[in-house]
Formats: structure tokens, C-alpha cells, sequence
């Protein structure tokens, strides 16, 4: 296939070299050209505009957050003003309502559009083992499937309207810091009582809670290692307000969700932007007295 990959990040890296690994013609572009160099230098096509890296197959947006995807979109010479044919696949992280209204502007302008955010860090974007979260019209899910092939180890198809993925996905990364949230509030009181994290991470993974998340994050907390940021603090906050967002409007009540976004906030405003987003441990040990 011909896949555009738009957004050369820590996550776009990954992703646009197992598209290139997989046998597919790569076509880039970023904002900032240089993150494309090495990408070009090794086969990749470097594309003038989003518009131009969305004339083949398929074009791949992974981006920051909501005004990168509308900028890249919306914008001149972006993605709406190419020909028609392409599906676009969004693999962001971004607001449900925002995808709604990116699939009635393809639509109009008779491009396909896939939601389809991933669960996985870049070391799992790297190894070409993302979990991927799908939703819109089954004949264009279905013709994702190479892509989902090359980039990740599983499609979950979770409905018709694109915004449902992003749903599950902010959903997901909610569940993750309130994991993160509860481990680190547990291995405080342990730690304060005498248990060493790492013998507590590896009582709590090798019996109640042994899913990636825990590992993950258990020896993540487990050896304070929030640098270099795997997931960017500023980046889980986001999310947070995401969730926070849709949970107003749906008027679901998650008062967990208000714990996590204060201790983000406390970690942020006294050890800097550049943590992991499970750097909120920070926050928890702080007021714990360690």
C-alpha cells in the first residue's frame, strides 16, 4: 500500500518505520522537516504538505493533541484539500467531539475517515506491537488492516462512529493513572512501614495485578524513573481533561478522575514539565512525607 504517515514524534517514529519494515511505499511529513531526515534517508518520501502525503492509500495522522490534527486538516494545504480516495486514520489522542466533526468534514469532501488510537509506549511503537483501538465504517476498518498489520498486534473494532474509539481510548488511559494512582498510594504506605517498592511490586505483579499496565508502571515507580518521559506529564493532563470533559457532559460522576489531575498538576509545578505522566507518584510521595 501507499501510506502517508503524518507526525514524526516519539510515536510516529515507531510507527512509520514498521510501515516502511512491512513492504509499504512511505511517504512523510513534519512539521518540523529535520524529524524526517533520518526517515528520507532511508527510503521514505518526503512529502511538501499534508495534502501531498495524503494522496496514496492511506494517511496515518499521530499527533499531539486537538489543534495539531485541525491544523494538518483544516488547514491550507492539508489533508481535506487532497484528492479524493484516501482513507485518513487518526491515531491520536483527541477529543471524541473533535472526531465527529473530522468525520462529517471527510466525509463532505469524500474522503474516508478511520478513527483508531493506540494503547502502547514508544518502546511498543517501536516493536511494532501497539494495541489498536478502531471505529467508523467497517469496509474502511477492513481496509486498514494492512496498516494494523505492520504497526501493531491486535485491532479492537469497537463500533460505527469514529469518536467511539476515542472514547475507549481516553477511557483507557483514565484506567492506567487511576492503576498508577492506587500503586503509588500503596507502595507509599508500604515504603513508610519498612517494604521496599521493588519487593512490593513484585509480591503485587506475580500475584493480585500481573497485566502490562502494573509491570509497567510497578518498576517504573518501583525505580523513580520518570526521565526521560516515556508518556509526557503535560500530555497525560491532557487526557485527564479529555475525560473530565466528556465526563461533565455525560454527567458521569468520577471523582477518582479529580485525584489524578491534581497530583499531575502538584508533580508538574514542582519537578517540571519533562516527567512521565506516572511521575504523578511524585505528588504522592511528597504529601506522604518521603
Amino acid at each position: 500500500m501507499d501510506i502517508g504517515v503524518i507526525g514524526l514524534g516519539q510515536m510516529g517514529n515507531g510507527i512509520a518505520r514498521n510501515i516502511a519494515k512491512a513492504g509499504h511505499r512511505l511517504t512523510v511529513w513534519n512539521r518540523d522537516p529535520a524529524k524526517a531526515d533520518a526517515l528520507v534517508a532511508e527510503g521514505a518520501i518526503r512529502a511538501a504538505s499534508p495534502a501531498e502525503a495524503a494522496r496514496g492509500d492511506l494517511v496515518v495522522t499521530i499527533l499531539a493533541n486537538d489543534a495539531a490534527v485541525e491544523a494538518v486538516t483544516f488547514g491550507e494545504a492539508g489533508i481535506l484539500s487532497a484528492a479524493p480516495g484516501a482513507i485518513h486514520v487518526s491515531m491520536s489522542t483527541i477529543a471524541p467531539a473533535l472526531v465527529a466533526r473530522l468525520a462529517d468534514a471527510h466525509r463532505a469532501a469524500g474522503l474516508r475517515f478511520v478513527s483508531a488510537p493506540v494503547f502502547g509506549r514508544p518502546d511498543v511503537a517501536a516493536a511494532g506491537a501497539l494495541n489498536i483501538v478502531a471505529a467508523g465504517d467497517a469496509d474502511a476498518i477492513a481496509a486498514c488492516q494492512p496498516l494494523f498489520d505492520a504497526v501493531g498486534q491486535r485491532a479492537f473494532p469497537v463500533g460505527p462512529r469514529p469518536e467511539q474509539a476515542n472514547i475507549v481510548k481516553i477511557s483507557g488511559n483514565f484506567m492506567i493513572l487511576a492503576a498508577v494512582e492506587s500503586f503509588a498510594e500503596a507502595m507509599a504506605l508500604g515504603e513508610k512501614n519498612g517494604i521496599a517498592p521493588a519487593a512490593f511490586v513484585e509480591v503485587m505483579t506475580e500475584t493480585l495485578f500481573g497485566g502490562r499496565s502494573h509491570r509497567v508502571y510497578g518498576e517504573i515507580l518501583a525505580e523513580q524513573r520518570f526521565r526521560p518521559a516515556g508518556f509526557p506529564a503535560p500530555l497525560g493532563l491532557k487526557d485527564m481533561n479529555l475525560v473530565a470533559a466528556l465526563a461533565n457532559e455525560s454527567r458521569v460522576p468520577m471523582p477518582l478522575l479529580g485525584v489524578i489531575r491534581d497530583h499531575l498538576l502538584s508533580a508538574m509545578a514542582r519537578e517540571g514539565e519533562d516527567l512521565d505522566w506516572s511521575g504523578l507518584a511524585l505528588a504522592v510521595r511528597a504529601d506522604a512525607g518521603l
